[in-house]
C-alpha cells in the first residue's frame, strides 16, 4: 500500500459518480480520478471464484489454488470474477451473488463486481471450457446450433440464456466461440458453430444479439467473443492449452479467412474480445501467443477493425499454476523465457485490458511505480472496464431478486425450448433397408447400450440380449486418445479412429440384429469401418435419451445438417491443411448432409 492509499478512507469519496442522470463517460471520469493505483490495478484481473456451501462466500479452494473471496475483494481489490462451478439451485446462486456484491459495497469506493461465466447451457463436462448446466435449461452444444443453422433460434437461445444469467447476477458471457473447425482433430470444435465462415458469422451475430440486445444496457449480458483472430488451425490438431499445441499454422495461406466471423461479431456490437493462446507460425505477425501480440491486438483488432471494447486475455498467460493438483506452465507461448513481470508488460504493450485467470494486481502496481508502465496507460484500460460496469447498470442495481431467480432459471418454458433444440440438432446420416429402418415403431423389443432403460420403456420393451431384440440402439462417444493428466483428458484429442475392438464388436452386433448407432460428435469421428454395416446412423451434439428416442421413433423429424464434414480416414485428415475448410479428400459425409424421413436413404 502506498502513502496515498493509506490516507484515504470512504469519507473522502465524492459519490456523484453514482448519479444515474449523469452521462456514463462523465461518471467514469468522476470515479477514475478518485481511484488509487491499487484500486485501478484490481480492475485488470479476472480469475475464477467459487460459490460457498449453501450460497455462502467461499473460503480458500486448494484444488484450484484459489484464495478466499474476502482476500480477492478486500485484499486484492478485484472486481471481476469467472464463476467456477454452480450452486445446486438458482436461489443459492442468487443469494451468493448478493453476498458478494454486499462485500464489494463495503470497500472504500464500493465498486460492484462483474461476474462472468463459461457456457452453462449444454452437456459438456470440461471445466476448462464450459460449466455443466446445473439449474439452467439444457441445450445442444454450439456445434449443434450450427447443425440447426437457424439464426432466429440462436438469438432466442441467447435471449433465454441472458434472462437466466441476469437472474442470478452473471453479466459477462465468455462466449460465443466463433473459431472455425477447420482442423478435424482439434478438441475445441464442439464449442464452435462449425467449419463454414458464413454460418459461424451469421449464428455468432445472432448469439450476440440474443445476449446483448441491439445495444449493451442494464438488461444485457456482455459477450466476450473468442478466440481472436481465430483458433482452429492448430498444428496436428493439438490445443494450445498445452505446450505441445502452441503453434497455429497456415499452410493454405488462409489467415484472413478465419477473421470473417469476427467481422460479423463486430457488426453485431460484441462488447469484449478474447485472443487465443495460440502463436501464429509463418505469418506476418510476431511468433508469440495472440495475447502478447501487438500486431494482432493493436494493429489488427484496434486498428483495422476499430474495436474499442474490452480485450481480455485467455486464462493463465502469466503465471505457472496447479490444475487439479497437477502442475501446468503459463501459456506464455513464444515468451516462455520472459519473467512473469516481463510477460505482463508485453500483454499491456500489445493492447489488452485485462488478464484472464490471474490475480496479481500487486505486480501491476510495481510496474507502474517502477516507471515501466505509465498510469496514463493504466487509465486507458480502466476507463473501458469501468464504462462497461456503468453501462450494465451494476452501480445502479447491483443486487438481484432471489425470488425472481427461482422463477426464471430453468423454468418449464425454457427447458422445453432447450429440449426441442436438442431434438432439432440430431442429424440423420444413413437410414437403410428396403423400408428404411427409421422411424422405429413403438412397442418393438429394444436392446440398449448407453440409453437408460427407464427412459426407453415408454417406447418399447427393453430386453437383455441382442438375440431377443427387434432392434439395437447404441450411443457412442467420438473417439479420442487418453493423455497423461486429468485436465488434459477433458480436451479430447488425437486420433479420430474408433479402436479396432470396438469396431469389431459393433459390426458383430449389427450382424445379429438391425442396429441404430448414435454418436456424440464433439469431434468428427471416422465412421467408415462400420457405417455400411449398421441399419441407421445419427449424430448428436448434446441430447438427452428422451430427445434421441423421440427422433428415432418419429415423434419429431430429424432436422440437423452437418456443420462440419466427416472425413473418411485419418490419412485424409493428416494430408489436409488445418487452416482450410472442407479440405479432407473424399469425405464420408459432406458439410450440410442430413437426411429426413421422407427422403430416400443414401449419401
Amino acid at each position: 500500500m502506498n502513502d496515498t492509499t493509506a490516507k484515504l478512507s470512504s469519507n473522502d469519496v465524492d459519490t456523484s459518480f453514482r448519479d444515474a442522470s449523469v452521462p456514463v463517460e462523465e461518471r467514469v471520469e468522476r470515479l477514475l480520478r478518485q481511484m488509487t493505483l491499487e484500486e485501478k490495478a484490481g480492475l485488470f484481473f479476472q480469475t475464477m471464484i467459487t460459490i460457498g456451501e449453501d450460497g455462502e462466500l467461499a473460503g480458500a479452494d486448494p484444488m484450484f489454488g484459489l484464495p478466499s473471496t474476502q482476500e480477492y475483494v478486500l485484499g486484492k481489490q478485484m472486481t471481476h470474477f469467472n464463476v467456477l462451478g454452480a450452486a445446486p439451485t438458482a436461489r443459492q446462486m442468487a443469494e451468493w451473488h448478493n453476498r458478494l456484491q454486499e462485500l464489494a459495497a463495503s470497500t472504500r469506493l464500493g465498486i460492484p463486481v462483474t461476474l462472468s461465466t463459461d457456457p452453462r447451457h449444454s452437456f459438456t463436462d470440461n471445466p476448462g471450457t464450459a460449466m455443466m448446466a446445473g439449474p439452467f435449461s439444457r441445450w445442444p452444444e454450439p456445434l449443434g446450433l450450427g447443425a440447426i443453422g437457424d439464426e432466429g433460434l440462436v438469438e432466442r437461445f441467447g435471449d433465454i440464456a441472458r434472462q437466466e444469467y441476469t437472474a442470478v447476477g452473471l453479466r459477462v458471457a465468455l462466449h460465443p466461440q466463433i473459431d472455425l473447425a477447420t482442423e478435424p482433430r482439434w478438441s475445441r470444435q464442439i464449442g464452435t458453430f462449425g467449419e463454414d465462415a458464413d454460418l459461424a458469422g451469421r449464428l455468432g451475430a445472432a448469439y450476440i444479439r440474443g445476449f446483448q440486445g441491439e445495444r449493451l444496457g442494464p438488461e444485457s449480458v456482455a459477450t466476450m467473443t473468442k478466440h481472436f483472430p481465430g483458433g482452429g488451425p492448430q498444428k496436428d490438431g493439438e490445443d494450445p492449452h498445452f505446450a505441445y499445441g502452441r503453434e497455429q499454422v497456415y499452410p493454405g495461406d488462409n489467415f484472413d479467412h478465419h477473421l470473417k466471423p469476427f467481422e460479423a461479431a463486430f457488426e453485431a456490437g460484441t462488447s469484449q474480445i478474447m485472443p487465443y493462446y495460440g502463436m501464429p507460425v509463418g505469418t506476418e505477425h510476431e511468433e508469440v501467443g495472440f495475447g502478447f501480440n501487438k500486431s494482432v491486438i493493436t494493429g489488427l483488432l484496434r486498428g483495422r477493425y476499430g474495436f474499442d471494447g474490452i480485450v481480455c486475455t485467455d486464462w493463465g498467460l502469466l503465471s505457472d499454476a496447479a490444475i487439479m493438483g497437477e502442475p501446468f506452465p503459463a501459456r506464455a507461448w513464444g515468451v516462455e523465457h520472459l519473467s512473469t513481470r516481463e510477460r505482463m508488460l508485453k500483454v499491456l504493450e500489445a493492447g489488452a485490458d485485462q488478464f484472464g485467470g490471474e490475480a496479481i494486481p500487486e505486480l501491476l502496481v510495481e510496474l507502474v511505480l517502477s516507471g515501466d508502465v505509465s498510469e496514463e496507460r493504466i487509465d486507458v484500460s480502466a476507463r473501458r472496464l469501468l464504462r462497461e460496469k456503468f453501462v450494465l447498470g451494476l452501480f445502479d442495481a447491483p443486487l438481484v431478486d432471489v425470488e425472481r431467480a427461482e422463477s426464471v432459471v430453468g423454468n418449464a418454458g425454457f427447458r422445453a425450448a432447450g429440449e426441442a433444440a436438442q431434438r432439432a440438432a440430431i442429424t440423420l446420416l444413413t437410414n437403410t433397408g428396403e423400408t428404411p429402418t427409421l422411424p422405429l415403431a413403438r412397442g418393438m423389443k429394444l436392446y440398449l447400450e448407453g440409453v437408460d432403460p427407464a427412459i426407453a420403456a415408454p417406447y418399447g420393451t427393453v430386453v437383455e440380449t441382442p438375440q431377443e431384440a427387434d432392434v439395437a440402439i447404441l450411443r457412442l462417444q467420438a473417439p479420442f486418445e487418453p493423455r497423461a493428466t486429468t485436465f488434459e483428458n477433458f480436451f479430447h484429442s488425437g486420433s479420430l479412429d474408433f479402436p479396432a475392438e470396438q469396431v469389431d464388436r459393433l459390426r458383430a452386433l449389427a450382424a445379429t440384429v438391425p442396429t441404430v448407432v448414435d454418436v456424440f460428435l464433439d469431434r468428427p469421428a471416422i465412421l467408415t469401418p462400420f457405417i455400411d454395416e449398421v441399419a441407421a446412423a445419427v449424430v448428436n451434439f448434446g441430447a438427452s435419451g428422451s430427445a434421441l428416442l423421440d427422433v428415432l421413433f418419429g415423434e419429431v423429424q430429424p432436422q440437423g445438417s452437418l456443420p462440419i464434414e466427416l472425413p473418411s480416414s485419418m490419412a485424409a485428415i493428416e494430408a489436409s491443411r488445418p487452416d482450410v475448410p472442407f479440405d479432407t479428400a473424399a469425405p464420408l459425409f459432406r458439410f450440410g448432409h442430413g437426411l429426413r424421413y421422407e427422403r430416400s436413404a443414401g449419401r
